[in-house]
């Protein structure tokens, strides 16, 4: 397989290359219009991407894909990031091949090697002659290449680019990210930074989250890498009994009250109360877990991966 790098703001991961809608054109332009797709679409239109099994997942720009097939217009990929039962190597869907370009040497990051994380809610990238290149999403990655004045150059699929200090944090690839607090307070943190956010199934960026992404990215956040769907992280991590659980812990709840398949999960914030993104009609929000009946008699099993 040959590996490629996303080259738009989020590629939408579909399940296959017929899923996609007329209304849903924005989403497959170079540059993608995420803002636009997503403001046009009404609830039930959303809802539309469960009901068809339509979108898998998304992935940031300059995410490195393996190209597992192309038909036409479009390529199969998988998503090494992100793990999943579905396929041992990363999560599998089709991205329309324009969204992709070729892998870069540039990209050939090592353990340690720093890296601008994205750390605003959305970010301009430049180019090199301070030229608005396009909008990043929170927590983009790309690796640096020098520090300047005012912010950093860093590497993208095509070419070299500028990141202003203001938007950025320098990480290191595959390390924890410095923090003076709890690493477990701080998930929750930056979780409430996005309250309101509308949900997005298979949402994986700051333009919208479903519930595992919404996860997903709040631990990748502070350099913790968890499994990308609610299945899959409800059975890894640290069992956590519910006298035991600290902000920062993942809750799951699962159909037959508890006893069926995982089909949720929110982030525990202490005093009986949780952070999520609930669903299509909805946007992040905080809950009290003993107003909610349904999510009471549903919680099956909590995790700590922090």
């Amino acid at each position: 397989m040959k590996a490629a790098l996303v080259n738009v703001s989020v590629a939408t991961v579909w399940t296959k290359p017929e899923s996609p809608r007329d209304i849903d054109r924005l989403a497959l332009t170079v540059p993608v219009d995420a803002r636009g797709w997503l403001s046009s679409l009404t609830v039930e239109e959303k809802l539309g991407f469960y009901d068809n099994n339509a979108i898998q997942t998304q992935a940031l720009y300059g995410t490195k894909v393996l190209i597992e097939e192309e038909q036409g217009d479009w390529s199969k990929v998988l998503i090494p990031d992100q793990a999943c039962r579905k396929n041992e190597i990363g999560y599998p869907g089709w991205i329309p091949s324009n969204q992709l370009v070729p892998w870069s040497e540039a990209f050939e990051v090592q353990d340690g090697q720093k890296l601008a994380m994205v750390t605003a809610a959305m970010a301009d990238l430049y180019t090199t002659d301070r030229e608005r290149a396009m909008e990043l999403a929170y927590l983009t990655r790309l690796p640096l290449l020098s520090e300047t004045e005012g912010g950093v150059f860093v590497a993208t699929p095509t070419g070299e680019g500028f990141l202003r200090s203001e938007d950025i944090e320098v990480v290191r690839a595959n390390e924890p990210v410095d923090l003076t607090g709890n690493r477990g307070e701080a998930i929750v943190e930056n979780g409430k930074r996005f309250l309101g956010l509308h949900y997005l199934w298979g949402g994986m960026s700051s333009y919208g989250y479903d519930c595992s992404g919404f996860a997903y990215n709040m631990h990748r956040s502070v350099g913790i890498q968890i499994p990308r769907d609610a299945s899959d992280q409800a059975n890894a991590g640290q069992l956590v009994e519910k006298a035991d659980l600290l902000p920062g812990d993942l809750l799951f709840f699962a159909h037959e009250e508890g006893k069926g398949r995982v089909h949720h999960v929110g982030i525990y914030i202490g005093n009986q109360e949780m952070i999520h993104s609930p669903d299509s009609r909805g946007a992040i929000e905080i809950v009290k877990l003993d107003d909610t009946y349904r999510l009471i008699k549903e919680h099956c099993v909590s995790r700590r991966y922090w």
